[in-house]
């Protein structure tokens, strides 16, 4: 096909704000699914997508259509590569992949909340990549729908006119063919730079156990065919192609993907590393002599140790972590030993969204049990080596059970975080009050169009990552919203605090806590410590403990077991004989036995 006949475009907006909807019906009016077969979600792959009515992975379709007359735009067949991307904050480094893929990108909004702080989130993105945006706002059919607002917060975002803005209901189908004609009329075809080179950008990858590393490409100059001898720029790997088609949105073999087409590669390669999301991959016997700009390497935002609860799974353990990570490139791992759970990898997400769809797909997919250590952030500590002379060093600790010993510390750095958060003018009180209580420091606040304003405030990155975004939707009744990035580290007085299960420190459960607030955080901690752990034929101490010292205690009781249930009448003594038998055999557990923690405790523990 003419290259100025493809367009490249995909969709970005806040969780909840119709993407999956509005590619539905793409789908639907360019015929790519059969109305028959069509289902809401369609490209929604994963069954946890569907579960929880959220996209967690970018998912590419081409789409070719004839429009008519009537759109203005001639009657030529187009062909239409989307990305549909997440919304969620947790997999904004999805969106941002999709970005660097196409030229074009539809900003959805909701026409009764407005524009969202995700929205503004992956609107940054957009525009640092240079793509065009078409701006859209969906759900005009709703009764709460408020229209000239929404048109007013894109004019004052964009700079446009209202007439520039497409008014659709994707559930409806109101308005979607012009959406469609207004992004081949808006959105630029590709153009080809180089001059005899060969060069396509992997944005995406997942494994194949008979086919190897499946690569999803965006093919920016000349061509690649099934059997063509290929060579990848940043790891020096080459494979041969043993398969080149496209997404229809089920893999579909073609003869070749041309200049300016977006569609999979497969590679026959098994060895994992091998194949990296954002490398260059170009012709074996003509390489390209420059790659294409990669991807700004992804920090994580919490790291938590994973444990199989079975030592022989560690193997299968590793290898379903690099299968997650071609599929997830934000993904970090590497290994870790405890003396407590044996061998396992310290992992990094980038929220706790991120970390719960990885441990699912973990237990689903490769049927592992696992054991979760408390997610931390990365803290900088600058701390003496135990019986060293030698000046005091800065090390990186991803894990509080790692945290020297305080009488050995100089200081301790932690990561802050800038947060923006979309809210009704309502609701500015009780927002203040949580932002202070997570130690928040309000930095500005600018009115948006309507009854609503943005916040701008700094918090410490461990306030932000585990029950912030939660407790927000609570105070808000779900009107607020929020983003968030790093913004570097500052000093704080920070403690390790240790809890102990039946007088054995548990390190999983270890925590990095303000020292002014450890008091408080130990009761909640053991109070909720108390409520998840199974009772057992002996009394069970939970401890609270930092620098040595005890802080806080609670007692889960023993199982109350009716030894003299089957007696009746007689003496009493026999009872007492049973009694007095039952309590020295509960002595004699409490000095020998030991507590098994269910995994699913650890999970519940972080939710706070």
């Amino acid at each position: 096909m003419e290259k100025s006949n493809i367009r490249n475009f995909c969709i970005l907006a806040h969780i909840d704000h119709g993407k999956s909807t509005l590619a539905d019906r793409f789908l639907e009016c360019t015929q790519t699914v059969e109305k028959r077969k069509m289902r809401e979600q369609y490209l929604d792959m994963h069954e946890l997508e569907r579960e929880k009515g959220i996209t967690i992975k970018m998912q590419p379709v081409r789409m070719m259509w004839k429009p008519g007359l009537e759109m203005g735009i001639g009657t030529e067949e187009y062909m239409l590569n989307l990305i549909d991307t997440p919304g969620h904050v947790d997999f904004t480094y999805e969106v941002s992949r999709a970005l660097a893929a196409v030229e074009g990108a539809i900003l959805l909004v909701d026409a009764a909340q407005g524009v969202q702080a995700q929205t503004l989130a992956n609107l940054h993105l957009a525009q640092k990549e240079g793509v065009i945006i078409i701006p859209a706002i969906n759900k005009i059919d709703l009764p709460s729908a408020d229209i000239p607002r929404v048109e007013k917060e894109l004019e004052q975002l964009l700079g446009v006119t209202p007439d520039e803005i497409f008014n659709i209901s994707a559930k409806m189908g109101t308005g979607v063919p012009e959406l469609l004609a207004g992004v081949i009329k808006k959105t630029p075809p590709p153009h080809e730079e180089g001059a005899g080179q060969t060069r396509a950008l992997i944005f995406d990858s997942k494994f194949d156990p008979y086919q190897g590393v499946i690569a999803h490409v965006r093919v920016f100059e000349g061509k690649i065919s099934a059997r063509k001898q290929l060579f990848f720029m940043a790891s020096g790997a080459k494979c041969e192609a043993l398969e080149v088609g496209i997404f229809h949105p089920a893999r579909t073999i073609t003869q070749e993907l041309a200049s300016g087409e977006i569609g999979y590669i497969a590679t026959g390669i098994k060895e994992l590393e091998k194949v990296r999301v954002g490398d260059t991959m170009t012709l074996f016997s003509q390489q390209a002599t420059e790659p294409l700009a990669g991807y700004k390497e992804i920090v994580p935002m919490i790291f938590a140790s994973l444990f199989p609860e079975d030592q022989d799974e560690f193997d299968t353990l590793r290898d379903s972590l690099k299968k997650l990570k071609l599929e997830d490139a934000a993904l970090m791992f590497e290994p870790e030993e405890s003396s407590a759970f044996g061998r396992g990898y310290r992992v990094g997400f980038l929220g706790m969204l991120h970390m719960e769809i990885i441990s699912e797909r973990l237990k689903r997919e490769y049927d592992l049990e696992l054991v979760f250590s408390n997610p931390s952030v990365a803290f900088r500590v600058t701390a003496h080596h135990k019986g060293s002379q030698h000046p005091p060093e800065q090390s990186i600790i991803y894990s509080a059970s790692k945290m020297p010993e305080s009488h050995d510390i100089v200081r301790i750095e932690e990561p802050n975080a800038i947060v923006e958060i979309i809210t009704p003018q309502g609701y500015l009180g009780p927002l203040t009050s949580l932002i202070h209580e997570h130690d928040g420091r309000i930095l500005d606040t600018d009115s948006l169009s309507g009854d609503r304003l943005m916040l701008h405030f700094e918090a410490p990155l461990r306030e932000i990552i585990v029950d912030f975004y939660d407790q927000l939707k609570s105070v808000s009744q779900g009107f607020a919203s929020m983003a968030y990035e790093l913004s570097g580290y500052r000093e704080t007085d920070l403690v390790r605090m240790d809890i102990m299960v039946a007088g054995d420190r548990i390190p999983t459960l270890a925590e990095v806590v303000p020292r002014q607030k450890v008091d408080l955080i130990a009761r909640a901690r053991l109070a909720k410590l108390k409520d998840l752990l199974p009772r057992e034929l002996f009394a069970i101490a939970l401890q609270a403990e930092i620098d040595g010292r005890i802080i806080a205690r609670e007692t889960i009781a023993a199982m109350k077991k009716d030894v003299t249930g089957y007696l009746y009448g007689g003496d009493r003594t026999r009872k007492m004989k049973l009694w007095k038998k039952q309590a020295r055999g509960k002595k004699r557990l409490k000095e020998s036995g030991s507590v098994n923690i269910p995994p699913e405790v650890f999970l519940k523990m972080f939710k706070k």
